[in-house]
Order: structure tokens, then sequence, then C-alpha cells
């Protein structure tokens, strides 16, 4: 099958068993929005179709992995237009992502945050520049993590350590992040290419199938887990969404102050 197709927001390559993913908006700090959370999802399903793939990367081009959420372009629908069907694509793609038959690295340089940080998290494995920013940071804005954020920082870290840093919402470097727990390899300064050749030349020399195997019984152990955060996290998002904080949050991140909550 040929995966590589034409995305607005996305560019795919595969070479071998080993393809490629990156997230192609640069001047928006690839920002996820309605077009590339769509384009994302529908790419890894199609991937997830492939039985020569063995190893997925995921990458941001330009100086960042991820900011988030386009917050841009949350704000032109601030009725929460189409907000279920949004959340709901945010869940199809962590969740395929998850659960894909091949392993998943993610490469961090510059930003990775807010959903961009969930989709990281949803990778098998993370590399991380050590001058990135690293950060799941909803609560400036008086809103929850989504795309299994809860889940996945659980999943590394524990509920309590997890609680405080969504509560936090500390902009983390990649090496306060590591030491964390939240990435798996720190590399040197500009080596984050060099470093992921070397994890495939070495990913390349194991049993993948077994390492895959592995992957899927966990995976499919903690899928209705997965699918339950998923949808307290659409709820209760849709909730905060309404609350006097959030409007508070968006209106201090527009007029470049910070916010004044009063847990409303």
């Amino acid at each position: 099958m040929n995966f590589v197709e034409s995305y607005k927001t996305l560019n795919v390559d595969v070479d071998g068993n080993i393809a490629y993913i990156t997230m192609n908006r640069p001047k928006q700090l690839n920002a996820l929005n309605e077009d590339l959370i769509s384009e994302m999802a529908q790419c890894l399903n199609e991937l997830k179709k492939s039985e020569s793939v063995k190893i997925l990367v995921l990458q941001g081009s330009g100086p960042a992995f991820s900011s988030g959420g386009d917050i841009k372009e949350m704000l032109q629908k601030p009725n929460n237009d189409d907000f279920f069907v949004i959340m709901d694509q945010i869940g199809e793609m962590i969740e395929t992502l998850y659960t894909m038959p091949m392993l998943t690295v993610s490469c961090i340089q510059g930003a990775a945050a807010g959903l961009g940080l969930s989709l990281a998290l949803a990778s098998d494995y993370i590399l991380a520049d050590p001058e990135s920013k690293i950060a799941m940071n909803f609560i400036g804005i008086g809103l929850i993590p989504d795309g299994a954020g809860h889940f996945l920082m659980e999943n590394r870290l524990g509920a309590h350590a997890a609680k405080k840093v969504i509560w936090e919402g500390k902009v983390m470097t990649g090496v306060e992040a590591h030491t964390l727990g939240l990435i798996d390899q720190l590399v040197q300064v500009g080596s984050l290419k060099d470093e992921l050749k070397s994890l495939l030349s070495k990913w390349s020399k194991k049993p993948l199938k077994a390492m895959i195997k592995t992957k899927t019984i966990y995976s499919q152990m903690n899928l209705e887990k997965l699918r339950s955060y998923l949808e307290h996290e659409k709820k209760g998002q849709y909730e905060m969404r309404n609350t006097k904080d959030h409007r508070e949050g968006i209106q201090a991140f527009l007029e470049k102050r910070p916010p004044v909550f009063k847990g409303e």
C-alpha cells in the first residue's frame, strides 16, 4: 500500500519498515487545529493496516513538536460549535496512536504542550532535546487535559504526581521532564536526528514482532480504561469551557497578562 498521500498539515514518508509522520504547520508551531487532528487520525488509521511497517516516528516541522491545541481556532467558535465532534476526533487520534501495531517514537524539540504533549505521551518512546519546552498547561486557561492526558500522565508518573504536574501547569525543560519521568531519553542539544537514527538502528536488530506483541498486550489490556478517560475528559472539558475561570484565562491570554482566577 502507498501511505504517502497528500495531506495539508502532514508530511508522510515510508522508508523500508519505518514510517515518518511530520506535522507540518511550522508557522503555527504545529498547533493542532481541526485539519491536523482529522488528518492525523486518518493517516494513523491508514498506516495501521500496514503489514510491513514496524516502527512509526512522529515529529514536528520547524522549531516545535506541537504547541498544543490551536487556541486561535478555538476562539473562532466561542459557543462550543462542533465541540463533541472535535473531541471525538481527538479521541480517535489518541486511541489509534496508542494501539498502533508497531513501535512508536516521538521526537520532541521546542514546544510539546497541552494536546501536543498528550500526543507525544501516547507513543511508546519519547526522545527530547534538553532545551525543549514541555508542559501539560491546560490549567493556564482554566481547562483540564484532554487527548487522554490524565491517563497518559498517570501511566508515566502515577496519579498523585500526575495531579501535581497538571495543577501546576509548569513549562519544563527537557531535562526537568526527563528527571520527572515524562520522557524516555534526553539527547544532547542539536543531536535529536542522530539519536533517533541510533535508536532506530538498535531497534532494527531486535525481534520487533516480539516487542510489538508485548506492546499490543499492554495496550489492549488498558484500552477500556483509556476510552473511559477520554469520555470523562470530553464531559469535563465541556463543563470547564463554560466556566468564568476559562473565560478569564482566555481573556488574559489575549491581553498577555497573568489570569486572575476566582474558582468559578
